[in-house]
């Protein structure tokens, strides 16, 4: 149960309908923990998908909504221990700012699939509602809550590796290689729309690579630079990219991120080198992380809870033992049960954590909606240096 209130969590979900992906990802790991239960949901923007899809994520007849806008109506005129607490957004790009704001000035907390928004007007309006309203708004980079990427986050600022010189972070997917935009394609497709995506394989997995740099390492950037490409032959939108970066005490940055690359299913690394040692993550490994020192051998620390090497936050983010493989689906719930702590808190006595989180938050998410703009920007201007 919650820490601060002695009950599950009541979720609302948009989106996730139909053939949807990502939604039943929402709803499976919010209740992963038995801290919450999906309540109502407006799960498609056809209202006979959003009324169909419904039993499948046992949503009551009654509360299964044909929009967001009636959802929000109806569920703030329940009665007070009847109404959803939060709202998970699973929806395109585009309308995540306004449901999101629309869910806070109705009173509801809110956890929103990533990029944030789609401009950084949009963005910003964000981080206005968020601090009006008082409400707490999560970003679900789920990559955040994998054990063994908190247990080097952990690492380094215990300065393990000492102080950290690079780091390089690549995304490779190869779906895009057989893509036909002309198709009907069961979901996705608003990822190849630039009115509706704002931006293509660069906000849809090169985001990612940015956010876990800034988690891991705790640095700030300063500046970028930029190339980015449509390899694919009927696309609009960018599926290749390339991004430099110079992170504060000088520390290098770089970024690769594919959607075009054969045979490349989710291949999503991390490395960070450092003056006493390096670290390394494999998104399709990722209950090990290696830890490496000129002229000692090579060190793989397994995610175990009983490890006397994993530090407290790793150990705190397992859930079963050793040898008994943790992946998406945990790491995505421990996202969520960072956000359900400060839920809770603030039902039972207002508290708000203001910008520092364990959980990606909206400035989180504001600065990864300047990182598209940014990148974008220098693309279109032959790579140049920016200042972030």
């Amino acid at each position: 149960m919650n820490p601060e209130i002695k009950r599950k969590l009541r979720m609302g979900l948009v989106g996730g309908g139909g053939a949807a992906f990502i939604g039943k990802v929402h709803a499976i790991a919010a209740t992963l923990d038995n801290r919450a239960r999906l309540c109502a949901g407006a799960l498609s923007s056809n209202r006979q998908r959003a009324k169909d899809s419904a039993p499948a994520f046992g949503i009551r007849e009654d509360r299964a909504y044909s929009s967001f806008h009636d959802l929000l109506e109806y569920e703030t005129h329940l009665d007070e221990e009847d109404r959803i607490d939060f709202l998970s957004i699973a929806t395109p790009n585009h309308t995540h700012a306004e449901i999101a704001i629309a869910a806070m000035q109705a009173g509801f907390h809110v956890v929103c699939d990533k990029p944030m928004t789609t401009t950084l007007n949009d963005a910003q309006a964000l981080v206005k509602a968020v601090e009006d309203t008082g409400r707490i708004f999560a970003l679900t980079h789920n990559y955040t809550g994998y054990p063994m990427i908190r247990q080097a986050r952990e690492l380094i600022a215990s300065g393990e590796i000492g102080d950290v010189l690079a780091v390089r972070s690549s995304y490779l997917q190869g779906w895009l290689t057989t893509f036909d935009t002309n198709a009907d394609a069961a979901r996705g497709v608003w990822k190849t729309d630039p009115e509706k995506a704002g931006s293509g394989s660069l906000g849809d997995i090169g985001t990612h690579a940015f956010n876990l740099i800034r988690f891991v390492t705790g640095l700030t950037v300063n500046k970028i630079a930029a190339t980015v490409e449509t390899l694919h032959s009927s696309r609009l939108l960018d599926d290749y990219g390339v991004v430099q970066m110079r992170l504060e005490n000088g520390t290098l940055g770089l970024i690769t991120y594919s959607q075009m690359t054969h045979g490349r299913l989710n291949d999503f690394s991390l490395e960070i080198d450092g003056t006493r040692g390096a670290l390394l993550w494999n998104q399709e490994s990722p209950n090990q992380l290696i830890v490496r020192r000129q002229g000692q051998s090579t060190e793989i620390m397994e995610r175990h809870p009983g490890g006397q090497y994993m530090l407290e936050l790793a150990r705190q983010s397992t859930r079963i033992p050793g040898g008994h493989p943790e992946g998406f689906y945990e790491a995505f719930a421990n996202v969520y049960r960072a956000a359900f702590d400060d839920m809770a808190r603030n039902i039972a006595n207002g508290f708000h954590p203001g910008i520092n989180t364990l959980y990606p938050n909206v400035y989180d998410g504001l600065e990864g909606v300047r990182f598209i703009e940014r990148v974008q920007e220098s693309a279109s201007s032959n790579s140049q240096w920016l200042e972030f």
